[in-house]
């Protein structure tokens, strides 16, 4: 559909609440869990969109023996997770953090069932990103909403903040969905029932008067639903400009809205729920990769670390500011918009190089280690360079490219134009047109098209995990991820983005922001992107993000409502 400016925002006040709750993304469910123990509540929203990144993401969630997975059939335990979390967490991050997160997250599943009409439903099969870890899962523990009517918004419609990647026709897809969507060309037997029931759905839909969404729309959809039902009140385009201190303790904060300040006083607490600082490149190179540059993330245009620079003010420590939650793109240009990569980097008949022509990474990995191992490259002073994804036309006829480019569908011939896309009949041919090594190149294509030929990729494991082999090709054996490439040949330019930052506040196990001497700033909390990543340095399984940032926004309101403010 079309995106209109949202409407103007109600206008803000001076006013006294129980719990300030700053951003419209997970924060949402903090919202609905404190007005659910009786809380007063306001959310103040920085854009003009209510959503957040939450709104741009996949819309998954991933929150361990939650109810959803009970009633779908899935035997997965908090034991089995625990497990899980300890192997691949480790000590970066602390472990109270990850028990409170286990504890806490069926709870939270329950209150969103009962304070939103969402309904959701296990994405079975999709592996846990290292399922090989003590306690992972092939089968996955990743759980997603139903395609969700957005009309029950009404008026409030045009405020729900847009997706990143939308359909040319109304068909509310899901992770699920997209899977097998992507292929249709190899497997319609299983594809075309699953696409014809979206968009009926999505057509059939508006033929009815409702508009459903999928994804992170649905997410955020739901949870705006839940809001609105509740009466709580949600103030956009009004920004942090900092917190007030009653004393050592956070006591309420300041807003600007149409270049007016005013203040909220909050008589239980300030729950930051801001994003990172996606958008704050210098920060981003300081601590992340210089090579970053503006437009490359596909977080929210209002995270640029409000909330994080708020809480250092009132002597808050942080923690991980060097982690993201890195996902490959192709290269935006020309005022183009990045355009993600996700089963893409899996599939036969294609991989990764770097400047010098060569292979680089398990291209399948999951997205978050992908990123990193291009951080390890440069901090060791060895960086990888203009990146690139080779692939031959058996490829292109085959697959969904770029979310947008279906099977058989041309490059866009800007791609060319613009210099991120090249296509050559020999391997020489293309490195000569993307500028690699020639030598170098043509040598690492023989290389993989012999790896692939035998089935096993000696060289950085591609096909290895049960991760791997979720977005692989099931029609091509032995290994689903690997095939030699011939024919003629394709080079599209890949940069680092990322669904935000990961880096921010350190925050207890009640959500409670933390000073450096570990004692915490009272009546302040942080969740989400705001907060250290509850996973320390790893991305345990696809909707890790959103899943700590609903438990801990559900803990942080249900700790601000408790009489004794001890965890209820």
């Amino acid at each position: 559909m079309t995106h209109d400016e949202p409407p103007a925002s109600a206008p803000a006040r001076d006013d006294e609440v129980d719990l300030l709750v700053i951003g419209s993304g997970t924060g949402m469910a903090a919202a609905l869990a404190a007005h659910e123990k009786g809380l007063r509540v306001l959310i103040v929203e920085k854009t003009g969109y209510v959503g957040g990144s939450t709104a741009r993401s996949g819309g998954a969630f991933w929150i361990p023996a939650s109810p959803v997975l009970r009633d779908c059939g899935s035997a997965d335990t908090a034991e089995a997770a625990r497990a899980y979390l300890d192997s691949v967490v480790c000590d970066s991050s602390p472990e109270p953090r990850r028990r409170a997160f286990l504890h806490s997250g069926p709870k939270t599943v329950e209150m969103l069932r009962r304070t939103t009409p969402m309904r959701f439903f296990w994405a079975e099969g999709y592996s846990d990103y290292h399922p090989e870890s003590p306690g992972g899962s092939a089968i996955g523990r990743t759980c997603e909403c139903r395609p969700f009517d957005a009309s029950v918004l009404g008026g409030e419609r045009a405020r729900l903040r847009p997706g990143v990647m939308e359909s040319p026709v109304p068909m509310p897809v899901t992770g699920a969905d997209y899977k097998w969507m992507n292929l249709l060309a190899r497997l319609p037997g299983r594809a075309l029932p699953r696409v014809l029931k979206r968009a009926a759905q999505g057509i059939g839909g508006l033929a009815l008067g409702r508009e459903y969404l999928a994804g992170g729309q649905a997410l955020a959809a739901g949870l705006y639903a839940g809001v609105l039902a509740a009466g709580i009140p949600v103030w956009t385009r009004t920004s942090l400009q900092r917190l007030v201190l009653d004393g050592d303790r956070v006591g309420g904060a300041v807003l600007e809205q149409g270049g007016c300040e005013v203040t909220v006083t909050a008589r239980r607490g300030v729950l930051l729920a801001t994003g990172g600082f996606d958008h704050d490149i210098a920060t981003r190179r300081r601590h992340q990769l210089t090579a970053l540059e503006p437009g490359w993330s596909l977080g929210s245009e209002g995270n640029t670390g409000d909330g994080i620079r708020a809480g250092r003010e009132v002597g808050a420590d942080t923690a991980l500011l060097d982690q993201a939650w890195w996902f490959p793109e192709v290269a935006p240009f020309g005022g183009n918009p990045p355009q993600v990569l996700l089963a893409e980097r899996s599939l036969p008949g294609s991989f990764m190089v770097d400047s010098t022509g060569r292979r680089f990474v398990n291209e399948a990995t999951d997205y978050m280690s992908f990123g990193q191992r291009v951080q390890e490259r440069e901090r060791r002073g060895d960086p990888v360079g203009t990146t690139w994804l080779i692939f031959d036309q058996r490829y292109r006829n085959s697959y969904v490219f770029a979310g947008s480019l279906y099977p058989r569908m041309p490059l866009p011939q800007s791609w060319f134009d613009g210099g991120i896309a090249h296509r050559a009949h020999s391997p020489v041919g293309l490195a000569l047109a993307a500028g690699l090594p020639k030598e170098a190149f043509a040598a690492q294509f023989a290389r993989f098209n012999e790896l692939a030929s035998g089935g096993v990729d000696h060289d950085h494991g591609r096909g290895q995990s049960a991760y791997d082999r979720y977005y692989g090709d099931p029609t091509i054996a032995p290994n689903p991820n690997l095939r030699p490439l011939s024919g003629p040949l394709h080079a599209v330019r890949v940069v680092l983005g990322d669904l935000g930052t990961c880096g921010g506040l350190r925050a207890d196990d009640r959500a409670r922001v933390l000073r450096v001497d570990d004692s915490p700033v009272e009546g302040l909390y942080a969740i989400g992107n705001t907060a250290a990543n509850t996973f320390g340095k790893t991305y345990p399984g696809a909707g890790a993000t959103i899943g700590q940032g609903l438990v801990y926004g559900f803990i942080a309101a249900r700790h601000a409502a408790s009489a004794d403010q001890a965890l209820a």
